[in-house]
């Protein structure tokens, strides 16, 4: 009897962690709702971050094009590897625009002629009020956007290969 009591607390607590260990590997969903889903973007005014693309604004998201939002930064390796994804998305028509987080102009330069650049336009938020505005969890993450500037969705992480179409999707069906 006494070396049961002795292995039950033992017993219990790798019971516990094996719980916890399964639900961390498996978790019900990866999905954080965002706050700003169905919200238009807040107000901005970003100076051009690299000289090959002009500044962003508030103003530039309610021209009546629905488009991609792309937080990144050239010292992002995640962002290095989605780039070629988001060159991909531009390809197929859809509208991509950059904020540059925390980043040098001849650094970004640099990414972009290494990665690629799908973006129209490319603000630079060398304070990170846009990222902190929009609740970001860091870079990159990605938006979509209406013609009007409301938020449809966000995608937090980097893009991989299976994302580019549901993407590309609820770009084309965005007004």
């Amino acid at each position: 009897m006494r070396r049961l009591w002795f292995w039950l607390p033992l017993g219990a607590m790798a019971l516990l962690f094996g719980v916890f260990g399964y639900s961390l590997l498996h978790p019900s969903s990866r999905d954080i709702p965002s706050q700003w889903v169905g919200h238009p973007m807040p107000t901005f005014n970003l100076p051009a971050a690299s000289v090959s693309r002009p500044g962003f604004t508030t103003a530039n998201m309610a021209d009546g094009k629905p488009k991609l939002v792309n937080i990144f930064a050239s010292w992002c390796v995640p962002c290095a590897a989605e780039a070629p994804l988001l060159v991909e998305i531009a390809k197929q028509g859809v509208e991509v625009d950059g904020i540059a987080l925390r980043d040098r102009p001849a650094d970004l330069d640099t990414f972009l002629a290494r990665y690629g650049n799908p973006y129209t336009r490319i603000g630079g938020d060398v304070t990170s009020s846009v990222a902190i505005a929009l609740g970001s969890t860091g870079v990159p993450e990605t938006y979509v956007v209406d013609g009007k500037g409301v938020i449809l969705k966000q995608h937090i992480g980097e893009l991989h290969d299976d994302d580019v179409a549901a993407l590309v999707q609820l770009v084309r069906g965005a007004k």
